[in-house]
């Protein structure tokens, strides 16, 4: 299998932690790629010219981080996604939740890079406003050391925020959160796979 990805993607990471953990890494050759280069051949792999993407070795492909983690979870030893019932349906509005922060968060960053003039201050506050809820949320759930797409997709969002918003003190405000979060990260799939440019 080959993924399209990038070094600084939550979503890519997401992939790549769900294959550390479900033993998959080495089926999987990692190819870099430049979303913005129409050279790449990014897009037949997927249309929306968007990583990750994850090339099958019947020659079909998948995308969305969601769809990849899953089919790598039937490929590998399972266990991320929990069976029908009342911890599958929490997983999955974790995942939800935490790819909803790492939307807001990635357009958030995406906007700092438009020309000064261009920038929307609203926009911006728009997209932080979901990030903040969501933290506000998490901050109320029940996490534990499990590990699911929902813990998983959680700590990534978390790390994300620290990497491309070092300014934004999510602790201070979120001390549940912040304890959970300095204890599940110390996976070494996690430590393997921090976001850098």
């Amino acid at each position: 299998m080959k993924l399209r990805y990038s070094t600084t993607s939550p979503f890519v990471r997401k992939v790549h932690v769900a294959a550390l953990e479900l033993g998959l890494a080495d089926r999987i050759e990692l190819v870099k790629t430049n979303t913005a280069d129409p050279a790449s051949g990014l897009n037949r792999d997927n249309p929306l010219n968007k990583v990750p993407a994850l090339a099958l070795e019947d020659g079909s492909t998948l995308y969305d981080s969601r769809v990849i983690c899953e089919y790598l979870d039937a490929q590998g030893k399972g266990g991320l996604f929990p069976p029908a019932g009342p911890a599958r349906w929490t997983a999955l509005r974790r995942q939800a939740l935490a790819d909803g922060m790492m939307d807001a968060a990635v357009l958030r960053m995406m906007e700092t890079r438009r020309a000064e003039n261009e920038r929307s201050a609203a926009w911006d506050a728009r997209q932080k406003l979901k990030v903040t809820q969501g933290l506000a949320a998490l901050e109320e759930d029940h996490l534990g050391p499990q590990l699911d797409i929902g813990t998983l997709s959680i700590a990534i969002v978390l790390d994300y925020i620290d990497f491309r918003f070092k300014a934004d003190d999510w602790r201070a405000a979120h001390p549940k959160l912040a304890a959970w979060h300095k204890t599940f990260t110390t996976r070494a799939s996690l430590q393997k796979t921090l976001p850098h440019d």
